[in-house]
């Protein structure tokens, strides 16, 4: 028998447990990359038997990952899984749960915890688990998941990263954003570094502006409350979208190793131009329902757009366009990068497309690159057409796999590529947080439902020349 792995969820109870993570397990499960001895341990305030937990979770399953369903090699996984009921916030709940894992381990075993949880219990969890020892890796390596939001700003992420290097240090703490699980988000490091074509290209010689969307059509239906103490830019700027800005900005590092990519990230955070107010536009859709009626309320941003400047040698001068929004005429997530334009005009004096090339995120992930052809038949017309791939369709005979499923591998092989350091934590907070507080004391601009968003952010972009491209298999 081989040294034991547990998985531990905090919160097990909870919509993330049942619809994700399990799910992505099961899946790990299936293609051999969970080592057994294996034990997924659930943990919550919810008194649940380890019986009930199960059929919750095959549910759950079966919902998420019906591909991948065998009803035989489910009851095989199952009997991985266990649930102990408690509060993880009251030490004697969190002994209870030690007593368990330490009688399922048999004396060694490597742990997992995932925080699945309100980010207020972040602080009480790990108290306890170092009041009890459960941090210290002497019979096992011990690593920590936490979920986004990662404070509300600088001065509670900077706290927080305190009072959880006061037990775990940093090597052992995996702050995860499951946008960077994405097949497509990977692939742009493999984009941009394998690919000599690229590469050469990707600097301010070339490139003419860089646009990032994360648009949704759905409204932020039942989630008023919460969105009434985060808005968009704690919701998806301060993470999500840097995240994918740094990604497509980052300089090479001297080879692929996570400190190395994280140390570029940190860099490329720090060479960012302070926001100024008038390169940021808020909006919020028409009927937006708030948890209540207060000031906050009124004034919480749906949609925000803005312009970011890097003051660096690759990019100075090359403007990134980042949006991103609720009710809005369609879903979708991509990076553009817009090339210059040809100096020369071609014949009969037209001046050539841009080319663009677009990292499509949803809802087709694959890449696409627009040129300048010749109309058939014309003397000089050209057309924008597209070159490219789908994953679905490049890759038919492998399917794409949910991001959870490869963050939470990587976390037990320990690499932490794809997760954010308390550095850059940090310094993407000091870089929204201004923000932030200029868009609290104005009101938003109110745009249609099912529409593009409020007109001043197509103004932010025409003012210099530039428009929102329509992305993936757009004109």
């Amino acid at each position: 028998m081989g040294e034991a792995t547990s998985i531990v969820i905090f919160g097990a109870s909870g919509d993330l447990a049942r619809r994700k993570l399990l799910p992505a397990l099961y899946n790990l499960y299936l293609k051999g990359r969970l080592t057994e001895p294996l034990n997924i341990v659930g943990i919550s305030r919810t008194p649940f038997s380890h019986t009930e937990w199960r059929e919750r979770l095959s549910a759950g399953v079966l919902e998420h990952s019906p591909l991948s369903w065998d009803r035989s090699r489910w009851e095989e996984f199952a009997h991985h899984i266990w649930y102990v009921p408690g509060n993880a916030s009251i030490p004697e709940d969190m002994q209870r749960l030690n007593n368990f894992l330490a009688g399922r381990e048999l004396g060694t075993g490597r742990r997992l915890y995932y925080l699945s949880v309100a980010p207020p219990l972040y602080v009480p969890i790990v108290h306890n688990l170092g009041a009890l020892g459960m941090h210290q890796e002497t019979q096992g390596w011990r690593r920590a998941i936490f979920e986004k939001p990662f404070g509300t700003d600088l001065v509670s992420a900077r706290a927080l990263n305190e009072e959880i290097h006061s037990y775990f240090d940093e090597s052992q703490v995996f702050r995860i954003d499951h946008y960077l699980g994405k097949e497509t988000i990977q692939n742009i490091i493999y984009l941009r570094f394998a690919n000599a074509i690229f590469e050469p290209m990707w600097n301010r010689e070339h490139v003419d502006n860089v646009q990032i969307s994360a648009l949704e059509a759905v409204d932020v239906g039942t989630r008023g409350g919460y969105y009434d103490d985060f808005g968009v830019f704690r919701d998806m700027f301060q993470n999500h979208m840097l995240q994918m800005m740094m990604l497509t900005a980052i300089e090479p590092p001297e080879y692929f190793d996570a400190d190395l990519i994280r140390d570029e990230k940190v860099r490329l955070l720090n060479s960012v131009r302070p926001i100024q107010p008038q390169d940021v536009i808020c909006g919020q859709y028409g009927g937006y329902n708030p948890a209540d009626d207060s000031d906050s309320s009124v004034r919480t941003a749906t949609y925000a757009a803005m312009r970011i400047w890097v003051d660096n040698e690759r990019w100075r001068g090359v403007p990134f366009y980042l949006r991103s929004g609720k009710a809005l005429a369609r879903k979708r997530t991509d990076i553009i990068i817009n090339f210059r334009r040809t100096p020369q005009r071609m014949l009969g004096g037209r001046q050539s497309i841009p080319n663009a090339l677009s990292i499509c995120l949803q809802p087709d992930e694959g890449v696409q690159l627009a040129i300048d052809a010749k109309v058939p038949d014309t003397a000089s017309d050209t057309r924008r057409v597209h070159m490219g791939f789908r994953y679905d369709h490049a890759f038919a005979a492998t399917p794409i796999p949910e991001a959870y499923e490869r963050l939470l591998h990587d976390v037990m092989q320990g690499d932490a590529s794809l997760f954010a350091r308390s550095d850059g934590i940090e310094a993407a907070w000091q870089l929204m947080d201004p923000v932030i507080r200029q868009s609290e004391q104005g009101m938003p601009l109110l745009y249609t439902p099912g529409g593009q968003g409020p007109p001043a952010a197509d103004a932010l972009l025409t003012r210099a020349g530039h428009v929102w491209d329509d992305g993936c298999g757009g004109s």
